[in-house]
């Protein structure tokens, strides 16, 4: 596959082995985008973990303060009751049977789902088709709850959701090339703080082995790990 000009000037730019700090590597992930669209810019974090043991599987979530720039659909299943609180917090669906019904014929237009515990066995229905989808909702990410203002705010505000891949690697986005390097920066450094917190007691050596930024189509561009050590 020919590489065009644009990429090759690009690849140019980075170098694939050098260690770059925080504020290097934000400014850098702008001026090498080529994309026409305000590309998402990603973080992955290699960890020193073993994800196939029970409490080394990590998963959370972090409120980034500059949000991810991307306006994030929310559906809340709930019972009559509190639909409307659910839609006065910005909730864009609320609901029970019709939202299952809608789902199990195939919409699935929307990047988070939050319940009230009270309707999860009947969420349950449609496990099947959120779950691969990391749509389902679950207390560890604070989506299943009775308190649906907070939980539609925070989604709405910034909150992102991550978990380690069978690789034991983190991936999360962090804004987009449209933002400024020190909120690119902001952003990161809460997610790693994050993380470096959640770091398990069973796991040894070297904890965040590799930490990579990256836009759409974009050249990884290295951090050195050292910044959250």
């Amino acid at each position: 596959m020919a590489i065009s000009k644009k990429r090759k000037a690009v690849n140019q730019k980075v170098d694939s082995e050098k260690l770059h700090s925080l504020e290097e590597a934000m400014a850098l992930i702008k001026e090498v985008n080529t994309t026409k669209f305000d590309a998402s810019v990603d973080l992955h974090i290699r960890l020193g973990i073993d994800p196939r043991k029970a409490d080394q599987a990590i998963r959370g979530t972090t409120t980034l303060p500059h949000g991810t720039g991307k306006s994030k659909r929310v559906v809340v299943f709930c019972p009559p009751d509190k639909e409307q609180e659910a839609k006065d917090a910005g909730a864009d669906e609320a609901g029970l049977d019709e939202l299952i019904t809608k789902i199990q014929g195939g919409w699935t237009d929307f990047d988070v789902a939050v319940a009230t515990p009270t309707v999860m066995a009947q969420v349950g229905k449609v496990a099947r088709i959120l779950g691969p989808r990391g749509l389902m909702p679950n207390p560890k990410t604070g989506t299943v709850t009775m308190d649906l203002v907070s939980a539609v705010n925070d989604v709405k505000g910034g909150k992102v959701a991550f978990r380690v891949d069978k690789y034991g690697i983190i991936h999360s986005p962090i804004g987009r090339v449209s933002f400024t390097s020190e909120k690119l920066v902001d952003n990161a450094m809460e997610l790693l703080q994050t993380l470096s917190k959640m770091k398990p007691a069973s796991a040894k050596g070297i904890y965040m082995r590799s930490i990579t930024v990256a836009s759409t189509m974009s050249p990884g561009i290295k951090i050195d790990s050292k910044v959250i050590r």
